[in-house]
């Protein structure tokens, strides 16, 4: 069987090694005699599984004390609801910083528990920019300022964490955690669906600090409780067994490639040869994204003229690279460069720019 280059969005490519091996012990895990989906989630195996898992990602990302790690469920738009609810009470305000479609939507979801303010926006200009930080009118009395490191549709990206003082800062980190060092201090709360980065759909890893565990929030069942699901070890219900298995193997994965460090450096390499490749087209292809602003994981571009838009999607299927096409909001294709996406990937992919171009230019 020969696999394809794969540059989809999400669900997304996953390391072949991880996939191999998860091939490898899909019937017999660990020499249970079972599949690891079909071992109880309180066993001492799972459990054992579970706290590893934890451990290399608290070890990747160098998370300080008086943080939790949860492994929870519901993508991370079920999120854009829960977090509110959980740091919030009747009454109490959060700014937004809306950079594109995930910033919007987060927005929305929000707005039935709290008065979600949009505190800065670069919609004005299409969500090809972010917005200026001496433009942001936060209010220091807000519950939380929350943005999106990562526009995975715009293709816009924070390359700084920016300053909110001493509110606590949230971040949905879904197509972006992972892919280069962070410093989870300077955050009270990051949460990232698993899909892009991680493993398969399904999961979302939250990263939450201890005192806004602590908060009361609203009445709400058990179940949408951070905080129970922290005093059970993410536990409180059946979780996604499958999702927290492979997210360790790509844990473990990680940490043979040398870490956030080396994945960093890779991806600015991988981001920097698609990006140099559309300057060197002559206009073929264009990059609508200012430049200071430009994801190193989601490049959107388009073509010279859009009549060719199909045809350079079925040959680039036809030559192995799937998942070009730009989301419906924004048109054009764009290549998803995520940490399991190998700089093979992207050179095939710019060789096949460039004789597409030479063809059809």
């Amino acid at each position: 069987m020969s696999r394809a280059w794969n540059f989809s969005a999400g669900p997304a490519a996953l390391p072949e090694a991880v996939l191999t091996r998860a091939q490898a012990e899909m019937l017999d895990w660990n020499g249970s005699g079972a599949s690891v989906m079909e071992l109880s989630h309180r066993g001492k195996a799972f459990m054992q599984l579970a706290a590893t898992a934890e451990e290399r990602l608290r070890r990747l990302l160098a998370v300080p004390a008086g943080y939790k790690v949860l492994f929870l469920q519901g993508g991370a738009t079920q999120h854009f609801a829960q977090i509110p609810m959980n740091l919030a009470a009747d009454g109490d305000t959060a700014d937004y910083i809306v950079t594109g479609h995930w910033g919007e939507k987060a927005v929305r979801e929000a707005a039935p528990y709290i008065d979600a303010r949009v505190a800065g926006t670069s919609e004005e200009v299409h969500y090809l920019d972010l917005p200026p930080r001496e433009r942001w009118g936060l209010n220091p009395r807000a519950s939380y300022v929350h943005y999106t490191p990562n526009e995975t549709i715009h293709g816009v990206e924070f390359h700084a964490v920016p300053d909110v003082g001493d509110v606590p800062l949230v971040a949905d980190m879904s197509s972006n955690i992972l892919s280069e060092p962070v410093d989870v201090s300077k955050f009270g709360l990051i949460y990232a669906g698993a899909q892009k980065n991680i493993g398969p759909s399904g999961l979302v890893v939250m990263i939450i600090r201890d005192d806004l565990l602590a908060r009361t929030g609203r009445p709400m069942a058990k179940i949408f409780s951070y905080a129970e699901h922290a005093a059970n070890d993410s536990m409180l219900n059946t979780p996604n067994t499958w999702g927290w298995y492979l997210a360790g193997l790509t844990f473990e994965w990680l940490e043979a490639q040398g870490g956030l460090a080396a994945m960093g450096e890779r991806n600015a390499r991988k981001a920097k040869t698609l990006y140099d490749a559309f300057e060197a087209s002559g206009g073929f292809y264009r990059s609508p994204v200012a430049v200071d602003a430009r994801s190193r994981m989601n490049v959107p571009f388009t073509l010279h003229d859009s009549a060719l838009d199909a045809v350079f999607l079925a040959e680039s299927e036809a030559a192995g690279l799937l998942a070009l096409k730009g989301h419906k909001a924004v048109g054009g294709m764009r290549a998803s460069l995520y940490n399991a996406v190998p700089q093979e990937a992207v050179d095939v992919l710019v060789n096949f720019m460039r004789d597409f171009a030479a063809k059809h230019g």
